[in-house]
């Protein structure tokens, strides 16, 4: 238990997938690590309600890159991890990602050329494979996406979906507040250390320096690096910092709304189904435990952002649960919608062009793991190592913004300039700004 008399090599403010990585990842460099985290448990804020999607896909060659050699963890979890879990360890379910073919994604040809790049396999289906794989399906048109009060709302707008790519490599994590607590329980093999049910209220400093945290219940604690990985609250505690002077990309919290709906009778999607991605119905969506289909929005302009204070914001939920799985309906004709709504209101910590932030800050000792939500959980153990790495460079007296490090991916051939997550980037218009495209 951390004390005003510990001091610490290294705290890291948050205790979700990707914090827990980040103290993982330090550990194991030999850092004296403690993970501090408002929640009862590692895992219990955004992360305990994300849809754990892993998929190697991705509209920018660095997130391409980023995403399949975290891809590699996942599928060899335990040798990643090498540490024992009471609870035992999270199952990586890997079947295979299909991106429907559509005008909005540019038929996914940007996409097809960046996995070719780097040898990541894929394959190319026409509407009847994907029929023949999903025979409930039907593949008529939908696009532009609607809301139900605008004309022509689920009326077939002429032909058909022209195909998709099936990215074998992908998949989800059924629990992933059990892998947080895997990652946890590996960083503690290693000496790291998680102090929950605290927050942190100040972030003093010294000759423009941090010195550590101040918590709620009086408590300081002393450390030269702090490292923000505080999800939807990652704003506040930027501000707390004093770190928001240079930086050209903000993060926000973005209120979500996912649909849980049984798949219709004769449709077994939990053992059969995929994670698909489908732009024309704006929708994405994956199976889930029950025989049930998750089904999230790809945010399309017309259903607008939501933009709220992480501790106060309206957790039931709207119309926009049943437009969603109205949406999925135009794709599945017999899928039932129940009158019981049900699924997860929850946030994600979005930057503007929705690429991370794995960064310095202009505060010395500061750092950010930030506007990872919706898009970052696949890549936690790699994001965390380039935490590490990142911060050994700069305390190491190494300026990231004039000369910006490179991580050497272990399984990729393909050096990352870490940069591409500089705070001070322009936004990236390579990005597809939604949470699956």
């Amino acid at each position: 238990m951390a004390d005003s008399n510990t001091s610490y090599d290294a705290i890291i403010i948050g205790a979700g997938v990707i914090g827990a990585a980040v103290g993982f990842e330090l550990s194991k460099r030999g850092y004296k690590t403690l993970n501090i985290d408002k929640n009862p448990a590692a895992g219990y804020g955004s992360t305990s309600n994300s849809c754990a999607v892993i998929r190697v896909h991705y509209s920018t060659i660095p997130g391409t890159a980023l995403a399949y050699e975290s891809y590699f963890d996942w599928r060899d979890w335990a040798k990643y991890l090498d540490a024992e879990d009471e609870r035992g360890l999270a199952e990586f379910h890997e079947t295979g990602c299909l991106v429907m073919k559509t005008e909005s994604n540019g038929f996914l040809e940007k996409i097809c050329a960046n996995v070719e790049a780097l040898n990541i396999p894929f394959e190319h289906w026409d509407a009847k494979q994907v029929v023949a794989a999903l025979p409930a399906y039907d593949m008529r048109k939908y696009a532009p996406a609607k809301r139900m009060d605008e004309e022509g709302f689920a009326e077939p707008t002429g032909g058909e979906v022209a195909g998709a790519v099936m990215f074998p490599n992908a998949g989800y994590i059924s629990d992933p507040q059990l892998a947080t607590h895997n990652l946890q329980r590996a960083a503690e093999a290693r000496g790291g250390e998680f102090l929950f049910n605290r927050s942190v209220v100040a972030i003093p400093q010294k000759d423009g320096h941090v010195t550590g945290v101040e918590l709620d219940d009086g408590t300081s604690i002393s450390a030269p690096v702090v490292v923000n990985v505080a999800g939807p609250h990652s704003y506040i505690i930027n501000e707390m910092a004093g770190a928001l002077g240079d930086m050209n990309i903000s993060t926000k919290a973005l209120r979500q709304e996912v649909v849980h709906v049984p798949s219709p009778e004769g449709m077994d999607f939990e053992t059969n189904g995929f994670v698909i991605s489908d732009s024309d119905i704006a929708c994405y969506c994956r199976p889930e435990t029950g025989n049930h289909i998750l089904v999230g929005s790809e945010d399309p302009e017309c259903d607008g952002h939501e933009y709220v204070d992480p501790d106060s914001f309206n957790q039931d939920f709207s119309d926009q649960w049943t437009v969603q799985a109205y949406r999925m309906a135009q794709r599945i004709p017999s899928l039932g919608i129940p009158s019981k709504m049900r699924g997860v209101v929850d946030l994600y910590d979005v930057s503007d062009d929705w690429i991370p932030i794995y960064d310095k800050s202009s505060v010395g000792g500061y750092y950010m793991a930030i506007g990872t939500s919706g898009n970052q959980f696949k890549n936690a153990s790699v994001a965390g190592a380039i935490m590490a790495e990142l911060i050994g460079y700069c305390e190491g007296g190494k300026d990231h913004d004039t000369d910006p490090m490179t991580y050497d991916l272990k399984r990729v051939s393909h050096p990352l300039d870490v940069s591409a997550f500089s705070r001070r980037r322009e936004i990236n218009k390579d990005s597809s700004f939604s949470v699956l495209g």
